[in-house]
């Protein structure tokens, strides 16, 4: 097992290690005091992982239930919120209690608003189950749902008290989910380490003796991230490298036909191919992108046209005011933030003269 330390208002381990889930439930209980445990998972986790999990909870002593919802990002919503605070309400739950997240990204932002928002918040537990949450949206503290108008736009930094990544649950992924995590780790590569990207180029970052390293690594590029900008209000935003086309895109098919990380794979490209045009980030720079998301089965074009997605732009997080701040990259492995009006972005990603 190998330890990350974050450093945040509350600080917290993350533990990456093959076996660790039957082990999740002492893990947790030493840094939560708690009675109860409520473990939300979705209809696709709940058969291969919700009973080893409830088992290692009751075995560390909790009283635990299982709350499950129907998969899928437009299941991501206030009404399964509001139905997990029913459970809460039910079971008798205090702040001392445990939430515990078991699944993807859905599952752990959902579970991370209703603890950061039950009782004005309570202790909850990450233990992620592809790819994609591993590495990325397990850490950090941000947690939410979507609304009709866009995505994540309502939501809360709340910190876990601990995040358990258990490597051995990838084994279950299909190569498209298993994909998608992959975005997450080329973008981190993109804008913070040109040598992860050149392994990610190669394969040998994800050959099996390889990806517990290799998550690690991605991991650590965001804890370094958060720790210095926990609330996004500079650096972090970096890590939305390829977020602010890849939300419009999600929205454009209603949460439903386009997978997150598939959205970020395209939001990279459209975004990277926009700024080398206007000079802002070294030529040749989008076309090892597109190789090196083909190589990892991520797709580089899309039949959605820019008039398609562009007014989803509109109510995207990283706005100020009629500014916008861009996650761009000078070159593989060194990202900026960009600001310019939200009124000429639509010219910026057409290649028109600023």
């Amino acid at each position: 097992m190998k330890t990350l330390r974050v450093n945040t208002a509350r600080d917290y381990d993350i533990l990456v290690g093959r076996g660790l889930l039957e082990q999740a439930g002492a893990l947790s209980r030493e840094v939560n005091g708690g009675s109860r445990a409520l473990i939300v998972t979705d209809s696709h986790v709940f058969p291969l992982y919700a009973g080893a999990a409830a088992r290692s909870f009751e075995e560390a002593g909790y009283q635990t239930a299982v709350f499950t919802f129907p998969a899928g990002e437009e299941n991501k919503r206030l009404e399964i919120i509001a139905e997990i605070y029913g459970r809460l309400a039910a079971g008798g739950f205090t702040r001392k209690d445990l939430l515990v997240a078991l699944g993807g990204g859905v599952t752990g932002d959902m579970t991370g608003f209703a603890a950061a928002t039950w009782l004005r918040g309570m202790d909850f537990v990450q233990i992620p189950t592809t790819l994609l949450a591993q590495v990325d949206s397990s850490v950090g503290g941000k947690t939410g749902v979507d609304i009709p108008q866009g995505k994540n736009l309502v939501g809360a930094f709340w910190q876990p008290v601990r995040v358990i990544a258990d490597p051995d649950t990838l084994e279950s992924l299909s190569p498209a989910v298993f994909a998608d995590g992959m975005a997450e780790i080329i973008k981190a590569a993109c804008i913070k380490d040109a040598d992860f990207f050149s392994r990610l180029e190669s394969g040998e970052a994800v050959r099996p003796e390889q990806l517990e390293q290799t998550i690690l690594q991605a991991i650590d590029i965001k804890r370094g991230v958060v720790e210095r900008d926990e609330n996004e209000t500079g650096e972090r935003k970096l890590l939305n490298f390829g977020h602010t086309m890849g939300h419009a895109l999600e929205k454009y098919y209603d949460y439903s036909a386009l997978s997150h990380g598939r959205a970020v794979a395209l939001g990279m490209v459209l975004i990277t191919e926009a700024s080398q045009r206007q000079g802002l980030t070294e030529k040749g720079t989008v076309e090892r992108i597109c190789a090196v998301l083909e190589r990892h089965g991520l797709p580089i074009a899309d039949t959605a046209t820019l008039d398609d997605y562009l007014p989803g732009v509109a109510l995207d997080k990283k706005r100020s005011g009629t500014d916008i701040d861009l996650a761009l990259l000078r070159r593989i492995g060194e990202g900026f933030l960009y600001r310019m009006p939200v009124a000429l972005l639509g010219g910026f990603l057409r290649g028109e003269e600023l």
